[in-house]
């Protein structure tokens, strides 16, 4: 009880680097780079594919859910972060820390599955052409991707519930710059082993079970472009499945690293930079990544260019 009752007053102390100040400082210049990087580039992924007809397929619009997904993940955390490698308070109320804790986890869980569902787009584009718009039809589209919220939803709700009904005994130190779960469970003074069970358990669900899948449709979309007689089809195929591959090695490897490890043996600078890795960078990465080896996106975001360049001069001519 007075463990409940100061972290509800006091919330928790983010370390952060706090024994790196230095590195703090250019940490902060890292990722406000990088987080104008993400805005600007997912942006022009979502309206690029909106405003042209050609995009209006469903590999696009999953696309333009990932370009969302990365928005709304690195928007949930980068303020805070700033806020905690350039205040000299290094604060988070109670609330905002579970409000955080929640939306973080819930995000995350979204983007393991949504490339699940992404390769398997790709696997019936590839391996079964002639019925893809069939398949992949837009009633089929909705349903998978209101499946990836809810699944995911439940997840966060599950995990997060355990570990913030871990009693802490008035610790509110949180060696992090943000309120993700390892770091809320080591700071937990009971046993822990039953919760971090729980979320090796659930990991494997949110995490193994669709890079498995990933892996096998990739197997059987190899397999098929192998096949393949033209050239052309095949260099197509590779540069929209490899930056799809690219994009699913950095996160799920950032991911597999800190949640499913037996005993969570990451070090504590480990998990704070792997956090980094998949939460900052991989969103800011994921549009260079998908737009440099796709023509279709590299013309959409050129006519969105000219199309903003041509109302730039209407209003210089009107004035």
């Amino acid at each position: 009880m007075d463990q409940s009752n100061y972290s509800s007053s006091h919330g928790f102390i983010l370390l952060g680097f706090s024994d790196h100040p230095s590195l703090e400082k250019i940490l902060s210049g890292i990722v406000t780079i990088f987080y104008c990087i993400t805005l600007m580039g997912n942006t022009a992924i979502i309206l690029a594919s909106l405003l042209d007809s050609h995009l209006h397929t469903p590999m696009y619009f999953f696309l333009r859910n990932l370009s969302f997904l990365d928005l709304c993940f690195t928007t949930t955390i980068v303020p805070q972060m700033l806020v905690n490698l350039w205040g000299p308070k290094k604060t988070i109320s109670y609330v905002g820390c579970v409000i955080q804790l929640y939306v973080y986890m819930w995000l995350g869980s979204i983007e393991c599955l949504l490339l699940a569902v992404m390769s398997y787009d790709r696997f019936t584009a590839i391996c079964k052409p002639l019925h893809y718009l069939i398949i992949m039809n837009p009633h089929l589209c909705l349903k998978m991707i209101v499946m990836v919220w809810s699944i995911s939803l439940a997840n966060s709700v599950v995990l997060c519930t355990l570990t913030l009904n871990l009693p802490r005994c008035g610790n509110h130190l949180l060696d992090h710059f943000l309120c993700e779960l390892p770091a809320m469970v080591k700071i937990a003074c009971v046993d822990t082993t039953a919760v971090e069970m729980s979320v090796f358990a659930l990991g494997i669900i949110i995490v193994l079970t669709p890079l498995i899948l990933i892996l096998v449709s990739y197997g059987y979309i190899a397999k098929a472009v192998l096949k393949m007689k033209s050239k052309a089809g095949q260099r197509k195929a590779m540069n929209t499945c490899g930056s799809h591959l690219t994009v699913v090695s950095m996160f799920y490897g950032a991911i597999i690293y800190l949640y499913l490890q037996p005993g969570n043996t990451a070090s504590k600078d480990q998990g704070k930079f792997f956090t980094l890795f998949y939460t900052i960078i991989t969103p800011s990465l994921n549009p260079l990544i998908y737009t440099l080896r796709n023509r279709d996106m590299k013309d959409a975001l050129k006519k969105l260019m000219g199309f903003h360049g041509e109302s730039v001069k209407v209003k210089r001519n009107l004035k």
